[in-house]
């Protein structure tokens, strides 16, 4: 079972806003890791693609049978507290995955060094991400499709905006990176 490491950590706040949410770990994507690996999925208000990575990326660690740390977090606070997008929501929940229960909270300090990678959804996140990181950071930062051989360098679409249609791309992409994270993690 999936479990937070520090359950009643209350983290201090992070520009532009304060975190709602407990801090949960989460694991680094690319390298060998040595200790669990806990990952961070991090989009622009947590309410779409990262629940979302963090379901696809919940359910492949959990079908390999591996033990990793994960959550997901948002660069901005508009939607602290908030249950994904019903679209959102409702795509993973075609695919058999349960995000109904995951709450949005923004991005904070503590999650620098709590976590061994952290991915951005998108280039304004990990360009962001990489812009505040302290200087104490210990988890390694990229963008999720980098762990996607042939699409490097490339974010994931934000479907906020869309019709259901990008919310079914964007399924496949984060299905494809939790497949690609659960291979080196295995």
């Amino acid at each position: 079972m999936l479990q937070p490491r520090w359950p009643n950590h209350v983290p201090q706040r992070l520009q532009p806003g304060d975190d709602a949410r407990d801090h949960r770990p989460l694991a680094r994507c690319g390298l060998s890791v040595s200790a669990r690996p806990a990952i961070l999925f991090v989009c622009l208000g947590n309410i779409c693609r990262s629940p979302m990575a963090e379901g696809a990326f919940r359910a492949a660690v959990q079908a390999a049978g591996i033990a990793v740390d994960m959550d997901s977090a948002g660069i901005e606070n508009w939607y602290i507290g908030k249950p994904p997008d019903p679209r959102a929501d409702a795509t993973a929940r075609d695919h058999g995955v349960d995000i109904s229960g995951l709450r949005a909270r923004q991005l904070n300090k503590h999650d620098f060094t709590g976590f061994t990678h952290i991915l951005a959804l998108d280039l304004e996140a990990l360009r962001h991400l990489r812009q505040i990181a302290p200087g104490a950071t210990t988890a390694q930062i990229a963008l999720l499709l980098d762990m996607v051989p042939g699409r490097e360098g490339r974010g994931i679409a934000d479907p906020y905006f869309g019709d259901e249609e990008g919310f079914i791309d964007t399924w496949r992409d984060v299905t494809m990176a939790a497949d690609a994270l659960v291979a080196r993690f295995s």
